[in-house]
């Protein structure tokens, strides 16, 4: 089964997005828990929360949350840190109320103090929130590695991982565009790069994959997403990745940037028919 979607908005609706996945074949979606810049996030009604429910039960794939670009863990603003779990605790609790099964976050930017320290700074709001009993997986995002980035090697989200106190509620969700700026080449040695972050973070971390094309040459450390097959990854590296083995299984969530619906649904058509073959 090939679990695929969108990124979908919720501002109207669980209800609205499930339709609109729905309209292009999707079986599966990603959405912001609040405004992607920061901000309160909308009550959920108890209505959408159902059509949501109903979906999962009836043979919608994983979906996923993902957390506003602007939590930083890893920031030297204190401001900044309280919003980060501020935002982190309020996402966890209510994504508890739905089924959603991940939720996913850019690691932060440590903004001059270095790895370590940022490395440390999320650790401890990890640990101050996150609990045994919940049931949401956390997601940390591969990243390209522009400016003070923390999560473009394999080793930062190893390092994460191994100091967490709950970390059976850790994974990775791998960005297809991020890695390949950050030096990864998925395109010459897709079964290399698998390889390497088996040795150092563990194949069953990686739970989750945002398919996206690169507007960006290889090991560029810049982030700018490409529609499939129009960017410097290309159609063939995607066809690889949903048929290989260590791969296939997963949830795959598109980020490419489109205006319209139709877009992802042109992206859906050729990968299920690839998929099929």
């Amino acid at each position: 089964m090939l679990y695929i979607g969108p990124h979908l908005s919720i501002a109207k609706g669980f209800d609205v997005a499930v339709a609109n996945a729905r309209s292009i074949d999707a079986n599966t979606f990603q959405f912001f828990t609040r405004n992607p810049r920061g901000g309160r996030a909308r009550e959920w009604r108890e209505e959408e929360i159902s059509v949501l429910k109903e979906a999962v039960h009836s043979g919608f794939g994983p979906v996923l949350a993902h957390a506003p670009y602007t939590l930083n863990m890893a920031s030297k603003g204190e401001r900044t840190l309280e919003f980060a779990e501020l935002a982190f605790r309020e996402d966890l609790e209510r994504l508890e109320t739905i089924p959603c099964d991940f939720y996913n976050f850019h690691p932060g930017s440590h903004v001059g103090q270095g790895v370590a320290k940022g490395i440390e700074k999320i650790l401890k709001i990890l640990n101050t929130v996150m609990w045994k009993e919940q049931s949401t997986l956390v997601l940390l995002e591969t990243m390209s590695g522009k400016g003070s980035e923390i999560g473009s090697r394999f080793e930062e989200l190893a390092e994460i991982i191994k100091g967490a106190d709950c970390a059976q509620h850790l994974g990775v969700c791998l960005d297809t565009c991020h890695i390949y700026s950050a030096g990864y080449d998925i395109v010459e040695d897709l079964d290399g790069v698998l390889e390497t972050f088996d040795k150092v973070v563990g194949i069953h971390r990686l739970k989750a994959i945002h398919l996206n094309d690169s507007m960006m040459p290889f090991n560029s450390k810049k982030d700018r997403h490409a529609p499939l097959g129009k960017g410097t990854i290309g159609w063939e590296t995607f066809y690889n990745i949903i048929h290989h083995p260590q791969l296939k299984d997963l949830p795959f969530y598109l980020e490419t940037p489109h205006e319209d619906l139709e877009g992802y649904g042109a992206e859906i058509e050729v990968l299920r028919k690839a998929y099929s073959r």
